[in-house]
């Protein structure tokens, strides 16, 4: 059997894809959402990659040749969000306030109708189970690793290059650790999808903690932030 390719956020719906990639996507975010549902049910423990393929309606050798185990499965639904806020920064234009851009992007991001109709919850029932399965906390952390990777290029667009690579690297990580960090609060409570203490609410506020020091260059490109 081949060694299945890792799903990546550089291979996913943001990607310009032929249409041979684009139904191998489909086909990895099936797997995915009956992975996520599975493990909803019944746990990591209770789901095997059989049970998966067959909610998915594929073969196994189908599964193993997108996947190496079931945890891996959800990584294309988890990294749906990141490909949606990106695309959403990606929108802006060059020289708008980054942190207001950010901020924009990440409101969108988290309120629009589907996020809070089903990713939000999907991803809540996920990270509630890895915090017991060590192989799902590692897909959790490897999307993310690789949505702030894809990160930078849309925010050296976004600051018109005038940003130094560090500030950039460094604006990529805390952007992706604020939304990060909110959803796996946000995960341990009973909090509803919109409102105080949102996934949304709290993005924005480790944003505003973690990005005052990065230094960005003036004008357009850097400050003002916006007020709360």
């Amino acid at each position: 059997m081949r060694s299945p390719r890792p799903y990546s956020l550089r291979t996913g719906p943001a990607a310009a894809q032929s249409l041979t990639e684009r139904r191998k996507a489909a086909t990895q975010l099936d797997i995915a959402r009956a992975a996520c549902a599975l493990f909803a049910e019944h746990g990591p423990d209770g789901t095997t990659a059989e049970d998966i393929a067959h909610r998915a309606g594929v073969a196994l050798r189908t599964f193993y040749r997108y996947f190496r185990n079931k945890q891996e499965a959800v990584a294309p639904l988890l990294a749906t969000g990141g490909d949606t806020w990106r695309a959403m920064l990606a929108e802006e234009a060059p020289g708008t306030p980054v942190a207001e851009a950010l901020e924009r992007a990440i409101t969108r991001t988290l309120t629009a109708p589907q996020a809070v109709a089903e990713g939000l919850e999907v991803t809540r029932g996920l990270l509630r189970a890895a915090a017991t399965d060590p192989a799902l906390r590692a897909v959790w952390y490897r999307v993310n690793q690789d949505s702030e990777e894809a990160l930078v290029p849309v925010l050296t667009r976004l600051t018109s290059e005038a940003a130094d690579p560090l500030s950039i690297r460094l604006l990529a990580a805390a952007a992706t650790d604020a939304i990060r960090i909110a959803l796996e609060l946000w995960s341990t409570t009973d909090t509803p999808c919109t409102g105080p203490d949102s996934p949304r609410e709290l993005a924005v506020r480790s944003l505003r903690a973690l990005t005052p020091a990065i230094p960005l260059p003036p004008g357009p490109g850097g400050t003002p932030r916006p007020t709360p």
